[in-house]
């Protein structure tokens, strides 16, 4: 059998995926939803697919069996429900909204059909490789994670309004927390501070291009995380690592990762690897749907990660320590 899939925002995250349909076996990309008639219709002619404007029309015009949300994070309203309740599965990107009660409504919601969320780090080689010695035991207890996510662009308009992208702690180094998640559980509290440094010469630049953040656990453990929007232009850095009680991780890549065992007379592994992590992500959703199994990275994951961040958001503007 032939999965049908449709994607619901066909702008720069949407390209990517739909890149990563194209390479999976059992799929056809048959739709597209997107907002800008004229947008959407130049990107679906370049697919040899289907465009529409209304979403709800395109449910009931179309047999599909998977819809991908590539929505920025404000535009959600309601399209991820309708989409459970017609009996379609579900890849919705990060961060899957802006509230934790909507996120909450739409993890309710999705519990009848396979639902994954986007966070395609997870789907890396190294990253992968990792959470298999993790699991094993390998690495012991983790200690500590830091990670960071620095840039320097102005993004799309939506990105650099608040009220519409959550700010970067929500919509980009988002990815960074949920890997502190995966490695740490869920934390205790969280404890930010965050500032527009600069771009005060931008219009309607509300986010904050400086942050930073505290991860404090029950165990003892502790994340680090920094980010901003003022580093080298054009160069997107992020990096991460894990410390375990005997194995320590560094990660410059989802895919590239330098290995060591802490113990006496340990030694280093470099993990270098080419997985595209958006074609891994598809192939898990794909799988999942055909076994009836759950997804690698369940929509309820999105819901975990963005309470932490909308946490640590609340913890910048009201200046004091947030307990989850």
């Amino acid at each position: 059998m032939t999965l049908r899939a449709a994607l619901l925002g066909p702008g720069g995250i949407g390209t990517r995926h739909a890149d990563a349909l194209a390479k999976i076996e059992g799929a056809e990309f048959v739709a597209c939803c997107g907002r800008d008639l004229d947008k959407t219709r130049a990107f679906a002619a370049s697919r040899g697919i289907a465009a529409y404007t209304d979403f709800d029309r395109m449910l009931a015009a179309e047999r599909l069996d998977l819809v991908i949300v590539a929505l920025p994070p404000f535009a959600h309203h309601g399209q991820v429900e309708a989409a459970a309740r017609a009996g379609v599965n579900l890849l919705v990107e990060k961060p899957i909204t802006l509230t934790n009660e909507h996120a909450a409504r739409m993890v309710e919601a999705t519990r009848g059909v396979v639902a994954a969320c986007g966070f395609m780090y997870r789907f890396g080689g190294a990253v992968r490789r990792w959470q298999e010695l993790v699991t094993a035991g390998a690495a012991g207890r983790i200690a500590h994670f830091s990670g960071s996510f620095h840039c320097n662009a102005l993004h799309a308009p939506w990105w650099r309004d608040r009220e519409k992208a959550g700010g970067q702690m929500v919509e980009q180094l988002v990815h960074i927390v949920d890997l502190a998640r995966v490695n740490l559980g869920m934390p205790r509290s969280v404890f930010a501070s965050a500032t527009r440094f600069g771009h005060a010469d931008v219009p309607g630049y509300t986010v904050e291009d400086v942050s930073a953040l505290i991860l404090t656990y029950e165990s003892g453990a502790i994340g680090v995380l920094h980010a901003s929007n003022l580093a080298v232009p054009g160069r997107w850095a992020k990096q991460w690592q894990v410390i375990g009680e005997t194995m320590v991780a560094d990660f410059t890549d989802w895919n590239v990762a330098e290995i060591t065992d802490t113990r006496p007379g340990g030694m280093s592994q470099r993990i270098e690897t080419s997985v595209d992590p958006f074609v891994a992500q598809l192939e898990d959703v794909v799988d999942a749907i055909g076994s009836g199994r759950a997804p690698r990275v369940p929509l309820s994951d999105g819901a975990d990660t963005l309470r932490i961040v909308l946490a640590a958001r609340d913890s910048a503007d009201r200046k004091h320590e947030v307990f989850l």
